[in-house]
Formats: C-alpha cells, sequence, structure tokens
C-alpha cells in the first residue's frame, strides 16, 4: 500500500478577509512531493481555509491512489482535534467541510498529527500565495508558485548534495522556474569593464511528473500540479528571504559606458531607460511573488522600483546601503578615459579592493555598506521575497558574498540595465544564488 503525507494549511487576512488555502501530497517513502493545490476563496475565517486545505489535499491524495495510507499533517490544532474525534465540531460553516474531508477516504486510511507552523511552510506559502493572487483579483497559477522550489531549496541548504547539480545552463532553468519573467556601477563599464562574460538564465525547466500526477484532474476547483525538479534532503530551514535583485533601467550614461554612480549627477532613466522599466515591471507582476520592494535613494533606482510598484500595489521603501559605489573623480568619464589619465591609480584599483578612485570609495568600503543593509532586510524580511533595486556593485557584491567568491570575482560577472539576478538566505547563514543577469523579459 502506498503511504502519502499531505500537509495543509489556510490563512485569512482579517479573519475573516481575504482568504486563501494551500496544501502538498507528499511520497512517505522517498520525501518527494506529488502535488501542490492552491486557492484563493474570497471572504472566509482562518479555520474555513484550513479545512479547505485539507479537503483539496485529501482530494489530490485520492486522485493519486485512493487505496493509499494518508497521514495528515497540519498547524491547525483546531482542525487536528476536530478531524481526529477527540473535539466535538460546532461551527455551522465547519461542520460541512469536516464531513467532505471524511468521506475522501475511510476514516481507517486516514491519520492526522499536529506539526509547529515552522514545519508547515510549504503549504504556508502556498495559501500566502493564493491569498497574494487574490489580492491582484487572478487565482493561483502553477507556474508563478516557487513554493515548492523554496521547500526544497531550504532542505538542501541543510545537507550538501553529494554531486554537483548540472551545468550552469541547467541550474539557471531551475532558478528561472522561480523568479524567470525577470546589476550602474559604471553604467556597463568600470566594474564590469574586465568582465570576460555574463551566465544567462537562458534554458528549459525539466518538469518531473508521474504519470498519476499527469492524470490527475482538479476535482476542487482549485490549481493543482506536479512538482519542479529539485534535490530532497531531510531537513527544512523554513522558506528563505529571497532578494531578486533588479539592475536599474539605462540612463543616458549606460550606452556610453560611464562611470555612474553615487557622487556624480544622479541621472534619471532614459526612455530606453523607461520601457525597460515597464518591461521588468509586466514581467515581475505576471510573476506574482514580489511582497516587498526596497530601492537605493539614487534617481535611476527609484524610477524603475516605482514602475514596478504601479504594477504590484506595493510602496518603495529607501536603503541607503543600496547606493552604487562613489568613483569620486572618475565620475562621468568611460574606462578608457580613466585609463589614459590615471593608469597608476586606476591599476591599483583593478589590484585591490582596498583601493578606492580618488575622492571615491574602495570595493572594500562598498561590501561593508552593502552587508550590513543585506543583514537589516533579511533581519526584517525573513521568508519572504522581497525586490531590491539596486546598481552593478552592490548586486555583484551580494553575488559574491552569497557565491563566498574572492574580490576579483567582481570583474568576471556581467550585467545588463534593468537585468535580474536572485539570492536566497536560509535561516542558518547560508546563501544560494538562484539566478545571474537574467534579460528574458527585455527581449
Amino acid at each position: 500500500m502506498r503511504e502519502f503525507i499531505v500537509e495543509a494549511d489556510g490563512g485569512s487576512r482579517g479573519n475573516p478577509g481575504p482568504a486563501g488555502y494551500g496544501s502538498v501530497v507528499i511520497d512517505a517513502a522517498t520525501g518527494e512531493t506529488l502535488m501542490e493545490a492552491a486557492e484563493y476563496i474570497g471572504v472566509a475565517t482562518n479555520n474555513v481555509a484550513e479545512y479547505k486545505g485539507l479537503v483539496a489535499g485529501l482530494k489530490a491524495a485520492h486522485q493519486l491512489d485512493p487505496a493509499a495510507s494518508v497521514h495528515v499533517r497540519m498547524d491547525s490544532k483546531l482542525v487536528v482535534e476536530q478531524m481526529s474525534g477527540r473535539w466535538k465540531i460546532k461551527h455551522p460553516d465547519m461542520k460541512p467541510l469536516a464531513a467532505e474531508a471524511a468521506r475522501i477516504f475511510p476514516s481507517s486510511q486516514v491519520t492526522y498529527e499536529w506539526i509547529p507552523r515552522d514545519r508547515n511552510k510549504h503549504a504556508d506559502r502556498l495559501a500566502n500565495e493564493a491569498m497574494d493572487a487574490g489580492k491582484r483579483g487572478e487565482q493561483w497559477s502553477p507556474s508563478a508558485s516557487t513554493a515548492e522550489l523554496d521547500a526544497r531549496a531550504a532542505r538542501s541548504a541543510a545537507e550538501a548534495p553529494t554531486g554537483p547539480p548540472g551545468d550552469a545552463a541547467a541550474g539557471a532553468a531551475l532558478a528561472r522556474a522561480a523568479m524567470a519573467g525577470r546589476g550602474g556601477g559604471a553604467a556597463g563599464a568600470g566594474v564590469s569593464a574586465g568582465a570576460a562574460g555574463g551566465v544567462s538564465g537562458d534554458g528549459g525547466v525539466a518538469v518531473a511528473e508521474t504519470a498519476d500526477a499527469r492524470a490527475a484532474g482538479n476535482a476542487s476547483g482549485s490549481a493543482v500540479r506536479a512538482p519542479r525538479a529539485g534535490w530532497a534532503a531531510p531537513a527544512d530551514l523554513g522558506t528563505p528571504a529571497t532578494f531578486v535583485l533588479l539592475r536599474h533601467g539605462e540612463t543616458p550614461l549606460t550606452p556610453e559606458k560611464r562611470f555612474s554612480g553615487s557622487g556624480g549627477s544622479d541621472p534619471a532613466l532614459s526612455d530606453v531607460g523607461r520601457e525597460q522599466a515597464e518591461r521588468v515591471a509586466a514581467a515581475l507582476a505576471a510573476r506574482g511573488t514580489v511582497q516587498a520592494i526596497v530601492s537605493s535613494p539614487l534617481k535611476r533606482c527609484q524610477e524603475t522600483a516605482h514602475a514596478v510598484a504601479a504594477r504590484l500595489g506595493l510602496d518603495v521603501h529607501l536603503e541607503d546601503g543600496l547606493r552604487e559605489t562613489d568613483f569620486g573623480a572618475w565620475e562621468g568619464l568611460t574606462f578608457g578615459e580613466v585609463r589614459e589619465r590615471s593608469p597608476e591609480e586606476l591599476n591599483a584599483w583593478l589590484a585591490s579592493p582596498d583601493a578606492a578612485p580618488p575622492g571615491g570609495e574602495s570595493f572594500a568600503e562598498v561590501t561593508r555598506r552593502v552587508s550590513a543593509a543585506r543583514d537589516r532586510l533579511t533581519r526584517a524580511h525573513a521568508g519572504r521575497t522581497v525586490l531590491l533595486v539596486t546598481h552593478v556593485t552592490p548586486i555583484k557584491t551580494l553575488v559574491r558574498l552569497a557565491l563566498g567568491a574572492p574580490p576579483e570575482s567582481l570583474f568576471r560577472m556581467e550585467l545588463s540595465a534593468a537585468s535580474v539576478s536572485a539570492v536566497a538566505y536560509y535561516a542558518d547563514g547560508n546563501a544560494s544564488l538562484r539566478l545571474l543577469n537574467d534579460t528574458s523579459h527585455l527581449r
């Protein structure tokens, strides 16, 4: 007999208020996620949403194998105790839902267990994705969900895989499953002038889907899908804080490849840059996973951030730690002009992170500033997906630190205007690079 684990959750923003549920069916033998379900259900209470999540999870399990043994795990003490028969069901809204849940499998095939909320992160994330979709006037879409990838990444962070996860294209493709459709330094020069080439996020995503899951429909009216490919590990560190790193759109200095930091004229976006901002805003709105927006205070970032915010219905919060390097006397110059005028100072800057342009900041100083901002933001946004609208050097610094790469790696990354990268930060302090320099939304 097959054994399934069903994890379910529901939430209401107001209780009663806009509500949604999420549920996951897991193979008890392998730990593999077999199916996910989520739905925005309109105005309801937490308890009703939790019961609806239970019903959806049991129906999904029944579709996979009606003869299976099912172990339900939820962080709702009320639902677990009532469905176990230890507490009476008195509320008129919950009686029919409990009865519906009880009819899906014979009682001899189902057991119930209460688990702490921090062990129910996958279903909780699905429920919140459903409520976020409802806020936009939409239903939850499997293609926009990152809950499965987040859950797998959190587990794998606690136990390193025994082999490499595949080539760069495959890794980027997997990351794109969470953030697809989605750094100015020297406006494309200076910081990136020595880049040997960038890593694109191009490539397809292989979706692991069982024959049972392909055949399973959606009896509850919610969206149901089979899981993405990934790696499993036993521990679960919870949902990471995920930073979607967006470089601002083009300014008039960008195509001329001029140093454009925080010590110059603070240029606004060009017409091309505004169009890029609108395109990335549309792509991020389609994904629907961003829960907060934080921007560098510089004008080009604020303009880009507000274009996204207008689509998502979010506010823009400013973080001074995300501003670009102050390039001092080199502001407004091209890399070639600096080499011609100050070759020794440029060579020193390229050779050491402690060297600074005349009157400007060193990369070591920028690293300390960006690290402090990262720590503030990860504490403030634990478990959330946050868009950081910033510049080449801060993005490259966050990527470098996540990878544990040396300072010279800053010269080996390419970041296009309006490109998207992504880094996830886990509770144990580890980080995972998920995406780098994706510009698919601009094509």
